[in-house]
């Protein structure tokens, strides 16, 4: 099955229900803007994860819409979504001493570019009018575990290369790479393929990324449902 074939709502469901089995209960996780958001629609409900959001909500729960939505709550994106029971609400100098100080367990974001030292590239887009990177920068270094959570190509274009080429968020600061086709982890060898889309061959993989790789002798194929 060719990737042409993936809707943009299924390459992104995969991605997040993926991302969301990352955690353990009592882990505070934050939520890039974009794809990551979705995380959250997908932890199970018996599991106490706790989502923060860098604009200044703790105890963020799934997506809300129609009836259910209250405009006053949402996240970095701009997305309405749940207060869990508990929640609580902050400035951003709070928020952000939350991120520098060690206090996040991990943060899931997505990136322009990841290499195999897992430095990762996602803000800036060349030739294009770009209003900040956020708090993306405090969130790779603040973090105890950064997971990337992207499409595996833009259009096409490799994401996952042996060296960044646009400005850095951060430097070598990413543990763990998933996309739609597979899972890297980053390790001090380099990046090691751990898990892989039964939609996808291993050459799918080997053509669209740039980066050398180690197959895992443990590899086993990815949960997408």
């Amino acid at each position: 099955m060719e990737l042409t074939l993936l809707s943009k709502e299924k390459t992104r469901e995969i991605i997040a229900r993926r991302a969301a089995k990352e955690f353990k209960s009592g882990d505070v996780v934050t939520l890039g803007i974009g794809l990551p958001t979705a995380v959250a629609n997908y932890i199970p409900e018996d599991q106490h994860v706790i989502f923060q959001s860098e604009n200044g909500l703790l105890g963020i729960g799934k997506n809300t819409t129609g009836d259910n939505m209250d405009k006053r709550i949402i996240n970095a994106g701009g997305i309405c979504v749940e207060a869990k029971k508990g929640a609580c609400f902050y400035d951003a100098a709070t928020a952000l001493s939350m991120m520098r100080g060690g206090h996040i367990d991990a943060t899931v974001l997505g990136a322009l570019q990841v290499d195999e030292e897992g430095s990762i590239a996602s803000w800036m887009i060349p030739n294009k009018f770009v209003p900040g990177m956020g708090g993306a920068m405090d969130l790779v270094i603040g973090s105890k575990r950064v997971i990337v959570a992207m499409e595996h190509t833009n259009k096409g274009e490799v994401k996952i290369v042996k060296k960044c080429t646009l400005p850095l968020t951060a430097y070598r600061e990413v543990d763990l790479i998933i996309t739609e086709r597979c899972v890297f982890d980053v390790t001090p060898d380099g990046l090691v393929l751990t898990e892989i889309n039964p939609m996808f061959s291993m050459d799918d993989i080997k053509e669209s990324v740039s980066a050398d790789f180690i197959i895992s002798d443990n590899l086993k194929y990815m949960d997408i449902d």
